[in-house]
């Protein structure tokens, strides 16, 4: 159902005022990655794609990973292990509906793992989803509602659609 959803609103359907153009922070120790930069690339787009925005410049420009290397002594549990891994997902608010919630903790999980090469790594990734309030949303120095990116976004397919048919 999700990947149907998906496919809906990358075909235009934004009607609810729920796209987002999220951020994705990722602390760890450092080395834990062969490939931090593929690791950010990889969880951007699971995410885009999660969330069914449209494939558009707008949310792929600015939908984006951050890794956080930290040296391993400033990380740790009560036990003092400190092989763990935070990420955490800011969307504006209303951006996740539960299914979807589901989904990116689960896969955001696995490409962690994945991309430290340590399957016993997703025991140990904790991913946070958080939203910023409605008008939190900063982008290109405003601070945009969802009613707003919305209206941005549909610009931005009349564009790109505008630019089809007339060849540019």
């Amino acid at each position: 159902m999700a990947v149907r959803q998906a496919r809906e609103r990358r075909n235009g359907d934004m009607d609810r005022g729920e796209n987002a153009v999220p951020m994705i922070d990722v602390y760890a120790a450092t080395g834990t990655f062969r490939n931090p930069h593929q690791l950010a690339c990889d969880l951007a787009r699971t995410l885009m794609t999660i969330e069914g925005v449209p494939d558009i410049p707008m949310f792929r420009q600015n939908t984006a990973g951050f890794i956080h290397e930290i040296d391993g002594p400033a990380i740790s549990n009560v036990d003092g292990d400190s092989r763990y891994v935070r990420v955490q997902v800011l969307t504006n608010a209303g951006a996740l509906d539960r299914e979807k919630q589901l989904a990116v903790v689960s896969q955001f999980t696995d490409i962690v793992a994945t991309a430290a090469g340590d399957p016993t790594l997703s025991r140990r990734t904790w991913v946070l989803l958080t939203e910023a309030v409605e008008g939190g949303w900063g982008l290109a120095g405003h601070a945009h509602t969802n009613a707003e990116l919305v209206q941005e976004a549909r610009a931005q397919l009349a564009e790109l659609a505008a630019d089809k048919t007339t060849g540019h």
